[in-house]
Order: structure tokens, then sequence, then C-alpha cells
């Protein structure tokens, strides 16, 4: 067999955990015997590998506003029942604020029950302190776009979601002349989706150049200072991810969850390694629409809207952080405060979104609540970074599974795409661009 062969026959997510493994070993080596080093500090770390790091990230957000926009104005002008649109957008923000709630309510009993801060010593916490979070009411307003252009230079993806459902819904009604911008989108669509399949093909030297910058720089001691917190909300993702969503997915659609989880690995993979939903988006619309079998008129409204508001990653931290928070400083919450919790995490998740820094501006809310003390949030930090990229990968996993029930709801959801592995399969893409 040539080398060729031999590389065609490796997959996708191989390649990827070969260069995630690669990375971490990589950084492990550097920081362990090289940390004063200068010349592999300056001409590696912060060279090679950040930039690589850098390019690779910057290419994956590349895609995202034209993704975003284009696939929605696809999916949006294809609805030829107006009445379809209010149906799939109620059923989707129930979802997500569903699982968010159950996110929520899983960290805070595993937070209580587990105890993760007691013995914890905060007298050496810092200080820390956030941007103040929008009201609603401000979130709502700042929904709806003053100027498209900008929204989209900027990046304010919800903007642009809205933005994309008046346009399309605008092609809809045009009659001949909307079909015709409708084709003309349908073809952009379709390049911007090879562009993906493409970039892919050099995920894994971008992951390695970014596992390789975190962990030069991650220290162990910080991970064994915080051992309870770190594996209690590890735990507490990991139950969420493979349980709850497994049985959502189960009991909502008929879906084979062990199909689903197959074909979610290497979109799990990118977000793992870029801890970012939006940076991950593409590859979670490529693999929603080839892989799972989800039409675009479904995945491109779902997709984009729960990388922008569900954060059930997100939520969890909020609970197993509250409670350690709540229990290295002795403060006894009640159960009306616990509700709070709740409460105030679900509505934070959607009232925050597209705001920088959301996970701590989240926590903040949460704390100030219930009246315990910001500082606290400080010493989280340290390991927060590794964490991160757990959350995003629940994060777009509950993206994918709560477009799968919808579509499946919506008749628009093939069976046999689904069911069949080999299904947008990436490398076969790769070979029909090259």
């Amino acid at each position: 067999m040539t080398n060729d062969n031999k590389k065609n026959k490796r997959s996708l997510t191989s390649r990827i955990i070969i260069g995630m493994v690669a990375g971490i070993l990589c950084g492990f080596l550097i920081q362990s015997f090289f940390s004063n080093n200068t010349f592999i500090n300056e001409y590696l770390v912060e060279g090679l590998f950040d930039v690589g790091g850098k390019i690779f990230i910057a290419s994956l957000k590349m895609l995202v506003i034209p993704l975003v926009f284009v696939s929605l104005v696809c999916g949006t002008s294809s609805l030829k029942d107006l009445s379809t649109l209010g149906r799939l957008g109620g059923k989707t923000l129930a979802f997500y604020i569903g699982t968010t709630a159950l996110a929520i309510t899983l960290a805070l009993v595993m937070g209580i029950f587990l105890h993760p801060g007691s013995g914890a010593d905060l007298t050496s916490a810092a200080s820390f302190s956030s941007t103040e979070a929008p009201s609603l009411s401000q979130v709502i307003v700042g929904m709806f776009p003053s100027n498209p252009m900008a929204a989209m230079s900027q990046g304010n993806t919800l903007q642009v979601i809205v933005f994309a459902v008046l346009f399309g819904v605008a092609i809809s009604l045009a009659g001949k002349p909307g079909q015709r911008v409708a084709d003309f989108f349908g073809d952009i669509n379709e390049v911007i989706m090879k562009l993906v399949t493409l970039l892919m093909e050099v995920a894994p030297y971008g992951i390695f150049f970014l596992m390789a910058k975190l962990f030069t720089g991650l220290g162990l001691d910080a991970i064994a200072n915080l051992a309870a917190y770190f594996l209690v909300l590890v735990a507490a993702l990991l139950i969420h991810a493979f349980i709850t969503y497994s049985i959502l997915l189960k009991v909502l659609s008929g879906l084979n969850p062990i199909v689903f989880w197959k074909k979610m690995k290497d979109a799990i993979m990118f977000a793992f390694s870029t801890a970012s939903s939006n940076a991950t988006l593409p590859v979670t619309m490529e693999t929603a629409t080839h892989r799972l079998g989800v039409s675009n008129k479904i995945a491109s409204f779902t997709i984009p809207l729960g990388a922008t508001i569900n954060m059930d990653g997100t939520a969890i931290m909020q609970g197993v952080a509250t409670a350690f928070i709540a229990q290295a400083f002795n403060v006894d919450l009640s159960l009306g405060d616990y509700m709070t919790v709740i409460l105030t995490a679900t509505l934070a998740s959607v009232g925050t979104a597209g705001v920088p820094g959301v996970g701590l501006i989240m926590l903040a809310m949460v704390l100030n609540q219930v009246g315990l003390p910001l500082e606290g949030i400080a010493l989280i930090m340290g390991v927060d970074r590794l964490l991160d990229m757990i959350r995003t990968a629940v994060n777009i996993t509950g993206d994918s599974v709560v477009t799968c029930i919808v579509a499946k709801s919506e008749n628009e959801l093939d069976i046999d795409a689904f069911n069949d592995p080999k299904a947008g399969d990436i490398e076969l893409a790769l070979k029909r661009n090259a």
C-alpha cells in the first residue's frame, strides 16, 4: 500500500486526534524541559505555535458571518408557509431554554451533594471585576440592526440572524425575482460549504498549534489545587452530554444516540480545540446538514441561534461554581436561593448573548443575585481555559441534538442519511474537490 493510500484511509477524526495529542505532549515537554529557553519561547511558542493557531481560528471565524447569512437566507426563503417560521422559532427556543434549565439543575444538585468547595482556603483570592451585563430589553433592541453591513463587519451574530430572516422572507414573497435571487444564494451556499470541507483538511495542523501553545502555559498545580471543583464540573458536563442529550434525542425523536455520537466526533474535536462555538459553527453546520441529514432550512436557523444563545456547558459551570464558592466561603444558600440561581442562569444564557466574556459575566450576575462574593471567580479562572474547551464541546452537541429533534418533528430530516455511516463523509468531499 502506498503512502498516499495510507493517508486517504486515515480518517479526519484520527488525524485530528493525532494532532491534538501531539500538541499536548509537545506543550508539556516544552514546559517541563525548555520553559526558560528564550529561543524556543520566542520563536516556537510565541512564534510558530501562536501564529499558526491564530491563523487557524481566524480562518474558521472568517466563514461564520458569510455562512450564517447565506445559509439562513436560503433556509428562510424556501419556507412557502411563513407560519412554519414562527413554529420553528418557538420549538427551537423552547428546547434551548429547557435544556439549559436541566443543565443548571444537574450542576447544582451535583455541587450541593459532592461539596467541591468544602475546606477550600480563599483568603488569598484575587479580586475580579466584570463588565456590566446588559438588560434583557437592551438585548432585544440590540437584535435589530440599524446597519446590516456594520453588523456583519462587527460579527454581531444575532443582528445578522434577524436581517437574514427578514431578507429571506422578502425573497420568499417576491415571486420570480425572488426565486432568481434564491437560486443565486443556493449556489453561494454550496461554494461556502465546499470551503468548509477544504479548511478541515488543514485542521490537524491548526489543532496541533493550539494545543501546543495552550499546554506550554497550563500548570498542573492549578488543576491539583482545584481538583474537587475540576472533577465535579467535568463529571456534570459529561453526564449532561452523554446521558441527558442521549435520552432527549431518543425519546423526542426516536433517533439512535450512538449513530449521532459517531457522526458528531469531528465537530466535537473542533469545539474542544478552539473553545469557541462561533469558530466551530461552520463545522457544526456541515455536520448537521451533510452528516446528520438535517435540511438546510432547519439547520441554518437552529445552529447559528444555538451558537449564540444556547450555553448548556456554561450554565453547568454557573451551577457548580456557585455551589463551590458558597461552600468555600461558608455561605449557606436556601432552596429559594438555588431556585434563583436556576432562573437567573437560564435567562442569562439568552440575555447576555453575544457579549464578550459571556461566561464570567453570567457567573457574576448569578453570584450577585444570591449575595456571594465576586472574588471567588478569580480562584476558578486558573483552570477555566481547559474547562472552557469541554464546555464548548457540550454547547455545540446541544445545538446539534436540538437541531435533529426539531428537524425530525418538522419532517425535515433525512433518516437514510442519518443512518448512513458514509453520508457527508469529509474525505469523499475532499476527493471530489481535488
